[in-house]
């Protein structure tokens, strides 16, 4: 083999390494993905069993159930659909109906969402940014808040979500 044969199959050989490697590394992530979901999408495209997602919308007024020793269970809704959500730990200090929320889980075969997670919003204007494309793609989304509808949740003192 010339100099040259036995840099390029270096460089394969090198290359093939590499490739396998990051092969493996996106087959492990892909079980722990976790892909982003409005209620609207959930219910339309029913997501596989077991499929872990993000769900994220505002916590609908009226909604929120806590009883002793039972997971809360809640509805999260991106103002056209909602998703009962159920949910054994304690939750942000900053959840409460009106406001956004984004919630990691699976959804059951009843349709309900389990969550493992729960993240609540952390200042008077987060909203989790695949809801705000989410929604203003709908044109249900006003800079800083939610517009007015049937459905929309209204902010606490005026305020936007």
């Amino acid at each position: 083999m010339t100099r040259k044969q036995k840099r390029a199959l270096s460089l394969a050989a090198i290359l093939a390494v590499v490739g396998a490697a990051g092969g493996l590394v996106l087959t492990a992530l892909s079980d722990s993905v976790a892909y982003f979901a409005s209620p609207t999408d959930i219910l339309s495209h029913q997501p596989g069993s077991g499929q872990r997602l993000r769900l994220g919308g505002i916590v609908e007024a009226g909604s929120v159930a806590r009883a002793d020793g039972a997971p809360v269970r809640f509805r999260v809704t991106d103002t056209v659909e909602s998703v009962e959500v159920t949910y054994a730990g304690l939750l942000p200090d900053l959840f409460r109906e009106g406001q956004g929320v984004v919630a990691e889980g699976t959804v059951g075969a009843d349709h309900v969402f389990r969550a493992d997670t729960v993240l609540a919003k952390h200042d008077e204007t987060y909203m989790p940014k695949e809801v705000v494309d989410d929604m203003k793609r709908r044109g249900i989304w006003k800079e800083g808040e939610v517009m007015a509808g049937a459905n929309a949740p209204t902010a606490p003192n005026g305020a936007g979500m």
